[in-house]
């Protein structure tokens, strides 16, 4: 099974991926988290450091590809995950998305991509350009990383999008949205209502979700000496759960971003619409027929 996992810049994507793939590797499932970012920091929080990227691996090599062997850039994290952190060019220069193709190809030609029973692609932002959009080739899930917030969700609906464009011509279906540190859910349950598509999992606005990206910790590695994080390690073992369940997933219909923008603005510049709009559907609902007088 492979997993791409896209979602706004700063969203918790790294953080979402580094502790779903402790929750799959703790299933007995074998894992590579490949991180598709050139600031390569995918998966600090499964070692604590930074681990050489392909870049890096291929300029010792001279960029002969053939001189580069798995275990040139594949590292062992914590619980057992395996990961690989493809690089990029300098900031500036160079296209980040052509460096993921790279990756997918060298660890195909040393067998290394198929020898995982789940390979997890943690995606750059909400950029969907062809080349960031490379990891929905491969993927038969895309898992979408967003919040309670108006930009979060703006981003979703065009990830959304790329979705819906790649399964013309390839299987990726969307598996679903997760909700990440949020202590409240009503934009995202309008947006899905209006735009189907499952919700896998809305975590909890606790702040050690943050820190553990400072600490360079995952939250199952806190847990061991913080046994009151152990409620958290759950929502991941949720979404590990419903992935290798292997679901249906959807090919998602993108709202046009004028319709989207008012969709989300209106519900909370326009709060009595909203209300307007419960009662209505509570009194269709009802088998009473009254008058309000």
């Amino acid at each position: 099974m492979k997993v791409a996992v896209y979602g706004k810049g700063g969203i918790g994507k790294s953080t979402t991926s580094c502790n779903t793939s402790i929750a799959l590797a703790r299933r007995g499932k074998r894992i590579l988290q490949i991180g598709c970012d050139p600031k390569h920091d995918s998966t600090f929080t499964l070692t604590g450091f930074s681990i050489p990227t392909i870049i890096d691996t291929s300029q010792s090599k001279d960029y002969h590809y053939e001189d580069v062997w798995p275990e040139d850039v594949i590292y062992k994290g914590y619980g057992g995950v395996d990961r690989v952190e493809a690089g990029g060019p300098p900031a500036g220069a160079g296209c980040g998305g052509y460096v993921v193709g790279e990756t997918v190809k060298l660890l195909k030609e040393s067998n290394a991509f198929y020898e995982y029973d789940i390979i997890l692609f943690d995606v750059l932002g909400d950029v969907v350009c062809g080349g960031f959009a490379a990891p929905l080739n491969y993927a038969d899930y895309c898992i979408i990383i967003t919040d309670n917030g108006f930009d979060a969700l703006f981003a979703a609906n065009r990830i959304a999008a790329s979705v819906r464009e790649k399964a013309h011509t390839h299987p990726s279906r969307l598996a679903g949205l997760v909700g990440n540190r949020t202590s409240e859910r009503d934009l995202i349950d309008k947006y899905v209502e209006a735009c189907p598509m499952p919700v896998l999992e809305v975590l909890p606005l606790v702040e050690d979700i943050r820190i553990s990206r400072v600490k360079g910790k995952t939250l199952f590695e806190m847990a061991e000496c913080q046994p009151n994080l152990n409620f958290v390690c759950d929502f991941y073992s949720n979404i590990a759960d419903q992935t290798l369940s292997k679901p249906e997933g959807v090919v998602p219909r993108e709202i046009p971003d004028r319709e989207l923008f008012s969709l989300l603005s209106d519900f909370y510049l326009n709060p009595n619409l909203g209300n307007r709009e419960k009662i209505q559907n509570d009194q269709q609902d009802s088998p009473l027929d009254f008058t309000i007088i």
